[in-house]
């Protein structure tokens, strides 16, 4: 992405007095929305499988799984390739939510896991979710020791609420949350200092957030501050003209599962600040990118995890009842299956219009062997228009000058 279109489309920068004051920010303030926060998540149900699979964004949700899978697998194995075998793996999963990647940590064989959350009822969804894994119930060797409690990671240390304050960490992660924090300076900057401060030098800080660049495009492309589809909806409560570096909030509503307000995140600011705590900026990536380099050597995965809609279903064109009940959200396929096959049996991987608009916008094809689940000729037909990135930080190695203050190097 050129530095043009980074300033074209985020937030601009804001004068000393006015940054001064987002940076004090009003701590009554930045309260009440950790509040408002914490209440929308401890509302949530916490859904079966079954009541899931007939949400409007069953298979969006299991595709943005499948982007955190990829990428937590790819940096827990740089992490144990930092590391002698068998030596300890520890990871802080900040803003954990009810657990949602309790699995991959599993899969990683982590030996120590700190799990968070503003929600307390979120965070004992996750505690039960975790006694009652399959991964670890077999084999209690593989148990790590682990520590849940709730905490705003925007507004206080968690240091101070580990077991061992004392602890290093190989692997920090944040999913789907940092961007809460920029409602102010000082929240972005305690979140920054939660993620670096006992992380240990050479190893990393992960996360996927909102990109502010995208949602300013679609807000300009739809000249209202108001736009969206029956799936996702933004209205933005702040000045889209001259947004904030800090505080630039608006409502994401995305089909049952969030209807909370967030915040625009300024990435040129984003990386500033992590720099000031040691971090640099290893990886940036946007959510199509990340799939097309790694749909071909994760397509297994992709499979599995049902990450994308079969179209047409497995008994034939619109026999799935969203595909039978609005045909027109799967045009694309139909046009794209059409235009790589001679013959009218073709079977391509693809989500519903609208949640290609809510997930990601650029065509990407990739070719599928026979006896898979996307064989025919499948192919993966991706409207993306990457709503959402990845990023990954690794903390820098520090020293002190005269005064005893860090220098990162």
């Amino acid at each position: 992405m050129s530095d043009s279109e980074e300033s074209s489309t985020a937030p601009t920068q804001t004068t000393d007095t006015e940054e001064q004051t987002q940076q004090e920010g009003g701590e009554n303030g930045e309260k009440k929305h950790s509040a408002i926060v914490a209440s929308h998540y401890n509302k949530l149900e916490d859904r079966g499988l079954v009541a899931r699979k007939k949400s409007n964004i069953y298979f969006m949700r299991n595709f943005n799984n499948w982007i955190k899978s990829v990428v937590i697998d790819k940096y827990t194995t740089l992490v144990k390739g930092r590391t002698p075998l068998g030596s300890p793996f520890r990871v802080l999963d900040m803003c954990c939510g009810k657990g949602g990647d309790l699995i991959k940590w599993a899969n990683a064989n982590v030996t120590h896991l700190i799990c968070t959350d503003i929600a307390q009822v979120s965070l004992e969804q996750c505690e039960n979710r975790f006694n009652t894994m399959d991964q670890w119930s077999r084999d209690s060797q593989r148990r790590p020791k682990v520590e849940f409690f709730a905490a705003d990671a925007t507004l206080q240390q968690l240091r101070t609420k580990y077991r061992d304050p004392s602890i290093k960490l190989h692997l920090v992660s944040c999913q789907f949350a940092f961007h809460y924090s920029f409602e102010s300076f000082k929240q972005a900057d305690c979140m920054f200092k939660n993620a670096a401060e006992c992380l240990e030098e050479g190893f990393y800080f992960i996360g996927t957030m909102p990109d502010a660049n995208e949602i300013m495009k679609r807000q300009r492309m739809a000249m209202s501050d108001t736009f969206g589809n029956d799936i996702y909806r933004i209205q933005f409560l702040c000045d889209t003209d001259n947004p904030p570096l800090f505080g630039a909030k608006y409502n994401f509503q995305l089909d049952e599962v969030v209807d909370c307000p967030e915040f625009l995140v300024h990435f040129p600011t984003f990386e500033k600040l992590a720099l000031k705590h040691g971090l640099r900026l290893v990886e940036r990536k946007r959510f199509e990118e990340v799939f097309e380099e790694n749909s071909s050597r994760k397509q297994g995965l992709l499979e599995k995890m049902q990450a994308l809609e079969m179209y047409p279903p497995p008994y034939g064109r619109f026999n799935g009842d969203d595909q039978r009940k609005e045909p027109e959200q799967y045009q694309h396929a139909e046009e794209y299956g059409l235009q790589m096959s001679n013959r009218h049996q073709f079977r391509v991987g693809t989500l519903s219009q609208k949640e290609w608009e809510a997930a990601s916008k650029c065509w990407n094809v990739g070719a599928h062997p026979e006896g898979s689940a996307f064989a025919n000729r499948a192919s993966f037909c991706c409207l993306f228009a990457a709503l959402y990135l990845f990023f990954a930080f690794q903390k820098m190695k520090t020293s002190y000058d005269a005064n005893g203050m860090p220098v990162y190097s």
